[in-house]
């Protein structure tokens, strides 16, 4: 059954074409609808169906190809959001920016819902090509290889979509037909994965990026990785760029991540930490195989420093602990070095009883100690600790270190690559050496810059400090550089991820902004997050307009111009009306202003008290009046009770100084002042938001609500979001706000 398409001449609409070819669906094409015309399928039982996205639709449910649209309620949710941002691409002021989010998102997804073609991928793939030779420019310049990849491969796979292009795009420019000869070569069956790969391959040298290495003798299909974290805190940014290396070394070399909780500290560990580690992991989007746990090992890890203590690689000494850090500084060998086995032996079996006389005893590696590295200087193997562990209570007196049970578990698990930061560099030598002497295999270490931030603390020692001392609210604190952290304070996790991949495997040690991702967070939420309206409560200024409406009306309009997808609003339009007191003060008599989504005003008279702060304006309406013309742009709300309380915070950095020196304190540079809180009126719609939506103030920012309207005297709370430009420094703050 042919399906019959109407629609303008000058607007085709290419998705709607380019899934009809790529489905299989017999279309017949009528483009004789007047200019602005809604694209039209005509059913032969007399019925019409508008609109591009139910002619998406439908043409799916009709298709010969499985679910490129009915999928579980997830999925086909997930479609809809991307039919609703394709649309983006034929702005030409936010092209490139919308090119940069999905290139993003395209990072570590091969389609852009689930793992097969969707009319998602249909429909951004159509607006791409429908822009002509802006995308072919931007297709060959390398810029976007994420998202030119992806392209690439769709057109591969379906070279049919050759044809729709020459056909409707017309003069702007034709979509060349360079990757339908991947196909060719691939042969008529090659899918859609093996376009992304195999086809790809002799392309790779040539758009391989800067940042990207090889792991050293990595097998593809054989790569097996870790993510590590201790579970004394939560997972930072610091952790992130680890968790999300392991998992594009995975995804390169076709290998496997597994999860490990060093847990050989019961001091410091809980069971709260592991939950919120594996939330945090889920967050950041991690595909792991297992999930395993260093205490899983200790009978093993005890067997194994048993053995080693019998074979003479190992002794058990009881030298003071400030005496023996000082002896490994100075080359000084422990008089215990050369105790006999026996003796060894002895003293380990009173270190697991755990009795007085274990307690003072630890068990060291018999390295050399001499060795300019000073990591290899008889490092410590096992200690005593009494405290019970989080998962296996008190059944052990004795744990064993990390720089034991690293190389081990390691080996025993079957990890072929182990990254770290480079901070651990000097340790090396140990972990080969204590490997060599377990009679295990080379775990091949790979080495990656630590992520340094300005202004940040990353030692969860010292975040810690902040939590017990309640300088924050808890390790999701916005002002911390936990995962939790920035999240609440509404970073969104695309942007992390991007930020952390483009810095890729790279050894060089560099001191970070945050502005840059903070600006490349901006680039993900700006498109699509909806526009309110607030004005400061304190010293706001009524503005009284004599020739307006008597009788209130609202008017329905757009919560983003430029983007459907973020609803619709109510405005009330009045004849007094609120605006900022700092709006207030800039404007002159007889001055004529704008009134944002409304028109202009000017204003007549300005009435200000004893102390000269000004306490009412008197204006009229001149909505004939051009908006090019004025200088200034204000955003009001209608004088109602319908108006809702806000508390607007913003944020500063926990320290005051860029970069801490080794040996400096930070308590000593704790920023004294880190939130303030600013009371505000926000538009009756925000009555609507729940936690964790993102929204634009009109002129005043970006802000993350944390606390929904639950009651009129109690305030909506909204979290700046800092933008990459604008400096975190409270900068939305009135001078008598609440500081913290």
């Amino acid at each position: 059954m042919e399906l019959k398409l109407s629609f303008p001449a000058d607007s085709p609409p290419l998705a709607v074409i380019a899934a009809a070819k790529i489905a299989g669906v017999p279309i017949s094409t009528d483009p004789t609808l007047t200019p602005g015309s809604t694209p039209i399928i005509h059913l032969d039982n007399g019925l019409k169906l508008w609109g591009n996205f139910v002619l998406l639709r439908h043409i799916s449910r009709v298709a010969n190809i499985p679910d490129l649209y009915q999928r579980d309620a997830i999925e086909s949710s997930q479609i809809d959001e991307w039919l609703e941002y394709a649309p983006i691409f034929a702005s030409g002021s936010q092209f490139e920016e919308a090119c940069g989010y999905v290139d993003g998102y395209l990072l570590q997804h091969t389609f852009l819902v689930g793992h097969s073609l969707s009319i998602a991928d249909i429909a951004v793939w159509s607006g791409l090509a429908g822009t002509g030779k802006r995308w072919e420019s931007l297709r060959s310049s390398k810029k976007y290889q994420n998202l030119a990849r992806w392209f690439n491969s769709i057109l591969a796979e379906y070279g049919v979509l050759n044809e729709v292009t020459a056909t409707y795009v017309g003069k702007k420019g034709s979509v060349k037909p360079t990757a339908s000869k991947v196909k060719e070569q691939q042969g008529s069956n090659a899918n859609l994965a093996k376009v992304n790969g195999d086809a790809a391959d002799k392309e790779k040298e040539s758009r391989k990026p800067t940042s990207e290495v090889d792991l050293p003798e990595a097998e593809v299909g054989k790569v097996r990785l870790r993510f590590a974290p201790e579970p004394s805190g939560y997972l930072h940014i610091g952790h992130s760029k680890a968790a999300l290396l392991n998992q594009y070394f995975a995804e390169r070399y076709q290998g496997e991540v597994i999860i490990r909780f060093d847990d050989t500290n019961p001091d410091k560990e809980s069971n709260e930490f592991v939950d919120n580690l594996l939330k945090d992991i889920e967050t950041l989007g991690i595909k792991y195989r297992t999930v395993t746990y260093t205490s899983d090992y200790f009978p093993q890890l005890m067997e194994m420093a048993e053995k080693l203590i019998r074979e003479g690689k190992a002794y058990v000494d009881d030298t003071p602990r400030e005496q023996m850090q000082k002896e490994r500084m100075d080359g000084i060998e422990s008089r215990c070095r050369n105790n006999s086995v026996e003796e060894n032996l002895k003293l380990w079996k009173e270190m697991i009883a755990g009795s007085e006389r274990g307690t003072m005893c630890c068990v060291r590696g018999k390295l050399d100690m001499q060795d300019p590295n000073k990591s290899v200087r008889d490092p410590v193997y096992y200690r005593c600790n009494q405290t019970p562990h989080h998962r296996i209570g008190a059944k052990y007196k004795v744990y064993p270190t990390y720089d034991f049970a690293c190389p081990f578990v390691d080996a025993f698990e079957g990890i072929t690559h182990a990254l770290r930061s480079s901070e651990y560099h000097d340790r090396n030598d140990q972990y080969y050496w204590i490997q060599t002497d377990m009679g295990f295999r080379k775990v091949h270490i790979y080495e990656f810059s630590r992520l340094n931030l300005v202004y940040t603390l990353l030692s969860k020692r010292k975040l810690l400090w902040f939590v017990q001392n309640g300088l924050v609210e808890g390790w999701d604190d916005p002002r911390f550089p936990t995962v939790q952290g920035i999240v609440r304070r509404g970073l969104k996790i695309e942007a992390l991820i991007q930020f952390i991949l483009e810095q890729g495997a790279s050894k060089n040690l560099n001191l970070m902004e945050w502005d840059k991702l903070w600006a490349t967070n901006k680039k993900i939420i700006d498109p699509v997050c909806p526009r309110h309206t607030a004005v400061i409560e304190e010293r706001r200024v009524l503005l009284t307009l004599s020739n307006g409406p008597d009788d209130p009306f609202v008017r329905i309009v757009p919560k983003h111009k430029k983007y459907a997808g973020a609803g619709e609003k109510a405005t009330t339009y009045t004849k007094r009306i609120w605006i900022d007191y700092d709006d207030a003060v800039s404007i002159s008599v007889n001055e004529e202003v704008t009134l944002m989504d409304w028109g202009n005003a000017i204003v007549k008279e300005i009435q200000k008290d004893q102390e000269g702060n000004v306490t009412h304006l008197s204006g009229i309406l001149h909505l004939e009046g051009s908006v090019k013309t004025t200088k200034l742009k204000l955003t009001w709300l209608p004088e109602s009770d319908e108006l809702v309380k806000l508390s607007v915070v913003d944020f500063d950095y926990l320290i005051t100084k860029k970069k801490l020196e080794e040996d400096e304190n930070f308590v000593d540079v704790v920023n004294p002042c880190t939130r303030k809180e600013t009371p505000a009126l926000g538009d009756s719609n925000m009555r609507n938001l729940q936690r964790g939506d993102v929204l634009q103030l009109e002129r005043k920012g970006y802000f993350r609500c944390d606390v929904p309207f639950l009651r009129p005297q109690k305030p909506i709370v909204l979290f700046a979001i800092p933008d990459g430009k604008q400096q975190p420094v409270l900068r939305f703050a009135v001078p008598d706000g609440k500081t913290k």
